[in-house]
Formats: structure tokens, C-alpha cells, sequence
């Protein structure tokens, strides 16, 4: 058998479908877990040498798994497999610690393809996914939003995905004063004055969930 994979995703579909793919590739699924705190804790537990995680979590998001599980062993290869196709998604989680992101409308052989790549240390990323980074790179238009931080980055996200200040502290484990100075840097450092002001360029940008397309999954290997 291969190397050992833990799967994170909070859609049992997306689970089930990855994981006749991967076991049909000789892969080890040890684990899965369909929210943050489950992903952490099964981390802690089983040390897999992989974890495939989506970005949208229950109780804790992606990016803030990915900081600490890189930070507690960064041997561990984390690959991001998301819906999420806007290349700011794709910098961030790579700053944050992943060493592979593929998008879910990627064909399956992209997954496997990533995974070996990733075991042997190298940075993986799907062909659209790639491509979105290029050309954002090249865009006369910047994006206003890389100003913010990694942790404002986080808060933003979620304000616009219509949480609320208390639901943040929670999810984030931070304390209500905290998501509220991050909630003024982020008006001020984007020029807005308003939560709505905040949606309205996180729709321009393509950084909420309204804009994604419905979940694919992947397709069962045979």
C-alpha cells in the first residue's frame, strides 16, 4: 500500500468518491473527517502522511488548518481540494502551508497525479488553477484584497460569507475584541465603510460562495 491519507471535506459525496479513487490507486485511507475540528483532531491522532482538505470547513476553516497542521509537522503533505478556482484562494493556502491545490472540476487523474507529486516534495497545482495564478500575475488590475493578512484575509472571508462577529471569534477561536479590530482594519485598508461595501468587492473579486459553481465531486474510479 501507499502513503496514508486523511480526507477532509464536509460533503460525504465528494468523501465516498475520493476515496474509491485513491483506494483503488493503492492509496491508505486512514481517516476522514467532515469538519475542522475533526480534521485537527484525527491529525494529532493518526499523523497521516497526507491530508486533503477542502477550504470551506465547519468550526474551523481550511486555511486555518492548513497553518497549524504545517506548523505542528510540516512533513505532512496538505493538498487543498476545493471548489474555490480564484487564484487569491490558491496564494494564500500555499503561503499558509499546502503544497498542492486542485480544483473539484478537475478530472480525477489530477488528484492522483497531485498526490505523488506532493509525496516527493514537490508543489503541485491543477492546469486551471495554474493558469488563474499566471494570469493574475499579468492583470493591470490589482487585487485590493492581497493587502490583507493572512488572519484578516480569514476574517474577511467569512464576514462576507454572512457570519457573524460572534460565529468569527468562534470559528477562529479569537476573542470578540479581536474580530472587531480586524473587522476595522479590513474597512479601512479596503476603502469601506460597510459590510455591504465588503460583499460588493468580494462578488467583483470572485471570493464568495455565490459565485462558485455547484459541487462535482469526482467522478468513481473503475
Amino acid at each position: 500500500m501507499k502513503a496514508s491519507i486523511l480526507l477532509v471535506d464536509d460533503h460525504e459525496i465528494v468523501r465516498r468518491g475520493c476515496r474509491e479513487l485513491l483506494v483503488h490507486a493503492d492509496y491508505q485511507v486512514t481517516h476522514e473527517a467532515a469538519s475542522g475540528e475533526d480534521a485537527w483532531r484525527l491529525f494529532l491522532a493518526e499523523s497521516p502522511q497526507v491530508m486533503m482538505l477542502d477550504l470551506s470547513m465547519d468550526n474551523m476553516g481550511g486555511l486555518e488548518i492548513i497553518r497549524r497542521v504545517h506548523a505542528h509537522d510540516s512533513r505532512t503533505a496538505i493538498i487543498v481540494f476545493t471548489m474555490h478556482d480564484e487564484p487569491t484562494y490558491a496564494t494564500r493556502a500555499l503561503k499558509a502551508g499546502a503544497m498542492g491545490y486542485i480544483t473539484k472540476t478537475s478530472p480525477p487523474e489530477s488528484l492522483l497525479e497531485g498526490i505523488e507529486k506532493v509525496l516527493k516534495g514537490s508543489i503541485y497545482l491543477s492546469q486551471d488553477i495554474a493558469q488563474a495564478i499566471a494570469l493574475s500575475e499579468l492583470s493591470i488590475h490589482d487585487n485590493p484584497v492581497k493587502a490583507l493578512s493572512a488572519r484578516e484575509f480569514e476574517v474577511f472571508q467569512l464576514l462576507v460569507d454572512g457570519h457573524s462577529n460572534p460565529q468569527i471569534a468562534q470559528t477562529l477561536s479569537l476573542s470578540h475584541k479581536s474580530v472587531s479590530n480586524y473587522v476595522v482594519r479590513i474597512k479601512h485598508k479596503l476603502a469601506a465603510d460597510s459590510i455591504a461595501d465588503l460583499v460588493r468587492l468580494a462578488i467583483n473579486q470572485g471570493l464568495t460562495k455565490h459565485n462558485m459553481a455547484p459541487d462535482r465531486g469526482l467522478k468513481t474510479a473503475h
